[in-house]
């Protein structure tokens, strides 16, 4: 397994009213994260806030190209970004301890905090598809280019791991500095992960690590 340090390129916020950071996903444009009572969006490029959704968000947020998937409590909600609206609500595994949420090949990821398990799931009926066993309390999921990496969280230490998605190896480990969290997480497609801060309001960009060609 490959292991090394995190590097850190930019912090972003605390934000006005936003005391925690939950899920964060990115729409190709701004990175949205869930805050309790709301789903925000910021511009990457220079931090300002664009958007906010008056939506229960407690835990991933997620991207499928149209809408926002949204955990809250013991359900995903599935969200008009436009509106706000709620269009449509699934059970979530976990049944309130759930931590990551992704979407990838037309089907959701969630992380289930505490049994340190990632589910993949039916969008429209939440049924499981198959599970993935991890070693660590899961705290943000993320597929790219056809790599599942997730956020882990555990006293002062956290770091962000990519594994095999049919045997759950960790195959790589990115270390994230004592005392620094990951409560979310996602790709930007490129060459960046943005990472929830949890209760420092904080979302970080961490480079992603290139792949020999």
């Amino acid at each position: 397994m490959k292991r090394s340090e995190a590097e850190i390129l930019q912090e972003y916020g605390p934000f006005p009213g936003a005391a925690q950071v939950h899920g964060v996903t990115f729409d190709g444009r701004n990175v949205w994260y869930g805050a309790g009572d709301t789903i925000n969006a910021f511009d990457p490029a220079n931090g300002a806030p664009v958007r906010s959704l008056d939506v229960a968000a407690h835990a991933g947020t997620a991207f499928d190209g149209k809408h926002l998937f949204q955990i809250a409590e013991d359900r995903i909600q599935k969200v008009d970004p436009e509106t706000g609206r709620v269009l449509a609500t699934i059970p979530a595994p976990g049944r309130g301890g759930d931590s990551g949420l992704a979407w990838a090949e037309g089907t959701l990821w969630v992380g289930q905090y505490r049994d340190r398990k990632i589910h993949q799931i039916d969008p429209e009926t939440g049924a499981i598809l198959r599970t993935i066993e991890s070693k660590r309390v899961v705290t943000g999921v993320t597929w790219v280019d056809g790599e599942l990496w997730h956020g882990t969280w555990e006293g002062d230490e956290s770091d962000i791991r990519r594994i095999d998605p049919e045997t759950g190896t960790v195959l790589e480990t990115l270390v994230m500095p004592s005392g620094t969290g990951v409560s979310g997480l996602e790709s930007d497609g490129g060459d960046r992960f943005f990472c929830g801060g949890g209760p420092s309001g904080v979302i970080r960009a961490v480079r992603r690590p290139k792949r020999p060609r």
